[in-house]
């Protein structure tokens, strides 16, 4: 397994800003939920995880880093599986990281009344990695940003002992550079996925695995 890079930070922190960060720097593929939902080899090698069955060699096989859910509720398993890669929390403040998260991850997982059938493989995979794993069952407010907050000293000691870095898309390139031990680019840090653009890059995803089962 070549996997150089694991993101502990849950979703709506900016991953997928970083993950286009990492492959500009040469750490690609970067696995994102996005190599996810179109994909039911994935599906099915995560819901084996989910079982305590991981196979994170085939999972990674073709990736040099992993940010996002899934890897960010299993990124201390994950390491321990490869203890060579080093770690990236992307950050962001925790009342700021619920208000996305709640108008956008929570109620996608939590209506499934709304549940397209051609996607409901992956939305029940997704309600378990991170409704079940990342935030240990806890729905409301208070549990999600105690979750949060759990997993963000987990990954802030990595930060303390070398091995990680604490990260904000507002930061740049500069501290991610410099952890990486690369040149920086010449080009702005990304800007990817904001809160508007979410349900439009699902939908976008969404068509695509529709295509890939019809």
């Amino acid at each position: 397994m070549t996997l150089k890079i694991i993101g502990a930070g849950f979703g709506r922190t900016g991953t997928y800003s970083l993950k286009s960060a990492l492959e500009t720097l040469g750490f690609g593929p970067c696995h994102h939920m996005s190599e996810v939902i179109g994909d039911p080899n994935q599906i099915g090698l995560w819901s084996d995880v989910v079982a305590g069955k991981p196979d994170y060699e085939r999972i990674f096989a073709d990736f040099g880093s992993a940010v996002d859910f899934p890897v960010s509720a299993y990124w201390q398993e994950v390491l321990a599986a490869t203890p060579d890669a080093r770690i990236i929390l992307s950050h962001r403040d925790p009342e700021d990281w619920y208000a996305s998260f709640s108008q956008t991850i929570l109620p996608l997982i939590m209506d499934k009344s709304a549940w397209p059938d051609h996607l409901v493989q992956w939305l029940e995979l997704i309600e378990k990695v991170i409704i079940g794993k990342a935030l240990g069952g806890r729905t409301d407010r208070n549990g999600i940003l105690a979750a949060y907050r759990e997993n963000e000293k987990a990954a802030m000691a990595q930060a303390k002992t070398g091995r990680g870095l604490v990260f904000r898309a507002s930061d740049g390139w500069g501290p991610l550079c410099a952890f990486l031990d690369v040149d920086i680019p010449d080009m702005p840090y990304p800007k990817t996925n904001p809160r508007a653009d979410f349900f439009a890059a699902v939908k976008s995803s969404s068509e695509s695995a529709k295509s890939a089962v019809s």
